[in-house]
């Protein structure tokens, strides 16, 4: 039986520089699961669908970044570019959920801390991920060409399942408007 080589990062340790950028990027993962489990759980807000479809998102990044972390001798660029389409799909949600409550279309609950809404909260994390994803995918210096090409595939497919995200989302159901958006989760703001 032939022996499998150890992928080796320059440091002689896989990955070097992009490991540590990729255990980061889980590390951000993980704080916005907690975040969006703290909003449900914690604070008792009701998430709406768009707001399911980013938790969705961060916990397929989470399971992806998370087990492949833990698997020996894989390329950091190949866990980067397979979390690529997540990240992407969950950061173009929130920008569309922050969309639709900038123009008035949805009221939305303020998110932990009061630190903007829980969309904004959303979004800014998705792009601190995006950014730790695609430079733990660059720096990786066992990524190979085919990698680049997945990873532009990738995004692609991020922007694809967002689409399909938000174009199947159910409408927005007509709040109970005598309690306060906070029990009311993000709703369509009163006529």
């Amino acid at each position: 039986m032939a022996e499998v080589p150890e992928i080796a990062g320059p440091t002689g340790a896989r990955g070097g520089l992009s490991m540590g950028l990729t255990a980061l990027a889980l590390l951000t993962a993980l704080v916005a699961l907690a975040g969006t489990l703290y909003l449900s759980i914690g604070m008792e807000l009701k998430a709406c669908p768009l707001c399911f479809y980013q938790r969705t998102f961060v916990m397929a990044t989470v399971a992806v970044l998370g087990l492949g972390l833990l698997l020996p001798g894989i390329r950091t660029s190949v866990l980067n570019v397979l979390a690529l389409p997540l990240v992407v799909g969950g950061l173009s949600v929130a920008i569309f959920h922050c969309y639709l409550e900038a123009t008035g279309r949805l009221e939305c609950p303020a998110g932990v801390l009061a630190i903007g809404s829980a969309p904004q909260q959303s979004a800014a994390i998705h792009v601190i991920l995006l950014a730790l994803v695609i430079v733990g995918w660059l720096t990786d210096h066992n990524r190979r060409t085919a990698d680049l090409v997945v990873g532009v595939a990738g995004l692609i497919l991020g922007v694809l399942f967002a689409f399909g995200g938000i174009r199947s989302a159910p409408k927005t159901p007509v709040p109970d408007y005598s309690v306060p958006v906070n029990e009311d989760g993000c709703r369509k703001p009163k006529s």
